[in-house]
C-alpha cells in the first residue's frame, strides 16, 4: 500500500483479519481495531439503516462512550456491520459482543476495497481549505487544482512528487503534514522548508533529488500546528494524502497518468455529501456523476 499511516505498523501486526471480543478486551478492543480501521474499510453499497439491528449502535456507544460513532451500516458481508467513526470504520456483529478489524482485498483487481471506502466517507468542500497555509505551485496555466498533505520524508509522498513531474497544467497545494512517530526528523525538515525563502522550489527539489538547501528553521509563523489540526479535523491518518476539487479522496501515491485521468474527470465528484467538511457543504452529486466517479478512482498502488 503505498501509505503511510500513523497505526499501521501496530494495526497489521496485532489486528489484521482477527475478531476481537469487546467482553474480555474491553478498551483494547476498540482501540486496537480503530488504528487497524485506518486501513481497514469496506468500499461496498451498503443497505438502509433500517437494516441494522435493533439497539446496536446503542451497545457500542455505552460501552465505549469516548468513541464517537457517526453511523452503522449493514456490510455486504452476513451478520456484520460497518461502524463508521469518521477516522476509520470496524466491523462489528449483530450483537455488539464483537469487532472484525482487517483490510478488505478484491483479489481479483489486488484493490484495498477498505481504503477506497474511507475515502469515499470523507469527502471534503475543497473551497474551504486555507490554501494560504500551503506551498503552492504552479506549472503551466494551473488550471487544473489538487491539494496534499504531505510528509517530507514519507517514501510515499515522494513517489507522488516525482509522478508530477511529468503532469502540466496544474496547481499543486502541498499541505506539511510530518509524522513524527514514522519520520523523526520530519519536523524539523518541514520547519526549513518553510522557512526558506522559495518554498516551492524547495519542497521539489527535496522531494525529488534529496536536497535540502534550507538551514533556517526558526521563521514565524510555523503553521505546523494549525495543520495538525487541520488533518484531524479532515480526518486525514496519513500520508500522502491528496484532495481533489471536486472534494474527492485519494489516500495513496497516484502514478501521473492517475493523477491526469482525476485531474480531468469532470465527473469527479463525491459519490455521498461530504463528512470531513471544513466549510459549507458541496451538493450531493447525482447517481450519473457518483457513477461515473466511482470509475475513476484508480487501482493500482493500493496492495
Amino acid at each position: 500500500m503505498d501509505t503511510f499511516r500513523r497505526d499501521d505498523y501496530i494495526a497489521l501486526t496485532r489486528a489484521k483479519g482477527t475478531v476481537i471480543s469487546m467482553k474480555k478486551n474491553p478498551l483494547s478492543a476498540w482501540l486496537i481495531a480503530v488504528g487497524a480501521a485506518f486501513v481497514a474499510n469496506v468500499c461496498l453499497a451498503a443497505e438502509p439503516a433500517a437494516a441494522v439491528p435493533a439497539g446496536l449502535t446503542k451497545t457500542l456507544q455505552e460501552r465505549y462512550p469516548e468513541i464517537q460513532i457517526v453511523d452503522v451500516r449493514p456490510s455486504p458481508l452476513p451478520g456484520l456491520y460497518e461502524i463508521f467513526t469518521g477516522a476509520g470504520i470496524v466491523y462489528a456483529d449483530g450483537t455488539g459482543d464483537h469487532l472484525l478489524a482487517g483490510p478488505l482485498i478484491d483479489t481479483r483487481t489486488r484493490r484495498n476495497l477498505t481504503s477506497d471506502r474511507v475515502d469515499e466517507r470523507n469527502t471534503i468542500d475543497f473551497s474551504a481549505l486555507p490554501l494560504d497555509l500551503a506551498i503552492k505551485s504552479v506549472k503551466g496555466d494551473g488550471r487544473r487544482r489538487m491539494a496534499v498533505f504531505a510528509d517530507p520524508d514519507c517514501p510515499f509522498c515522494k513517489k507522488l512528487e516525482k509522478a508530477l513531474i511529468s503532469v502540466d497544467n496544474v496547481t499543486v497545494y502541498v499541505f506539511l503534514y510530518p509524522i513524527p512517530e514514522l519520520h523523526p526528523g520530519a519536523v524539523a525538515k518541514a520547519r526549513k522548508i518553510w522557512c526558506s525563502a522559495d518554498r516551492a522550489t524547495t519542497w521539489t527539489t527535496w522531494m525529488r533529488e534529496g536536497t535540502l538547501a534550507g538551514t533556517n528553521e526558526d521563521c514565524k509563523p510555523i503553521p505546523l500546528d494549525e495543520l495538525q489540526a487541520l488533518a484531524g479535523k479532515l480526518h486525514v491518518a496519513g500520508t500522502p494524502t491528496i484532495f481533489f476539487p471536486s472534494g474527492r479522496r485519494v489516500g495513496v501515491a497516484l502514478t501521473a497518468p492517475e493523477i491526469e485521468k482525476l485531474l480531468d474527470s469532470e465527473a469527479a465528484a463525491p459519490v455521498e455529501p461530504p463528512h470531513a467538511a471544513v466549510g459549507k457543504k458541496p451538493a450531493p452529486a447525482s447517481a450519473a456523476s457518483a457513477a461515473a466517479a466511482a470509475a475513476e478512482v484508480p487501482t493500482a498502488n493500493r496492495f
